[in-house]
């Protein structure tokens, strides 16, 4: 959602249009987002969309209901909820400037901190360090995750689309996306058809799967000209 569905950080009435005009062409829009838990289920209330999943991939909101489905196995949210503070807390402890994010405590499956301010050589070593510790790591264009090891934005989408679009085959999906969150929408053994919008190249160097196609405009303005595409 950030940076491919949004303009400096907000959504623009042609994002919003774009959305309705594929809603009225039939083409269903499932938003794949970092975003939290309690984000998602306002997203699936407002948008004409089928569905969104959050936490990179860790949960799912159908647009029908807002229930949460917990796409990730776990057994105790709360034990969950504190190994990931105990686990930020040991990162912390290094890279004292790191801040959890505003919206982590509305959180199920993972935790985050800004990536602002971070370096790429200071990503990496917080990459190492959360896989010493038993977790994943991944980050967007505004937010590092600290996660379970299995979950990434493309398992949870395969088992949303296994369990609740089982007519769609992968040759009927488009994946699009702007981020290393987003790399695993990009690995062409699951989606052949993938989409970068064009501030993908900011990361393209760091990307082991990388976009079929790239718009040629950034964030939004490339998901709508893809749209117009698709709808005409």
């Amino acid at each position: 959602m950030d940076g491919t569905l949004t303009v400096r950080g907000k959504f623009t009435s042609a994002l919003l249009q774009s959305l309705e005009d594929l809603a009225g062409a039939g083409i269903k829009v499932l938003i794949v987002t970092g975003r939290s838990a309690r984000w998602v289920s306002g997203l699936v209330s407002y948008l004409p969309i089928v569905g969104a999943l959050g936490e990179n991939g860790g949960l799912f909101y159908p647009a029908d209901t807002q229930a949460p489905v917990i796409l990730t196995p776990i057994r105790d949210l709360a034990a969950h909820r504190q190994q990931l503070a105990d686990t930020f807390e040991r990162l912390q402890a290094e890279f004292v400037q790191i801040q959890t994010s505003a919206d982590n405590q509305f959180r199920l499956t993972d935790w985050t901190f800004d990536v602002e301010g971070l370096t790429l050589t200071s990503i990496a070593s917080l990459q190492k360090l959360c896989h010493q510790l038993g977790w994943g790591f991944t980050y967007s264009s505004v937010q590092c995750h600290i996660k379970p090891l299995r979950q990434d934005k493309a398992t949870g989408l395969l088992k949303v689309l296994q369990d609740y679009f089982p007519e769609y085959t992968s040759e009927q999906i488009i994946t699009v996306g702007d981020s290393p969150n987003d790399e695993s929408l990009f690995d062409a053994q699951h989606f052949p058809h993938s989409v970068g919008v064009a501030n993908v190249r900011d990361y393209i160097s760091q990307l082991t799967h990388q976009p079929a196609y790239i718009t040629d405009g950034p964030e939004a303005n490339g998901f709508c000209q893809l749209a117009q595409l698709l709808i005409t």
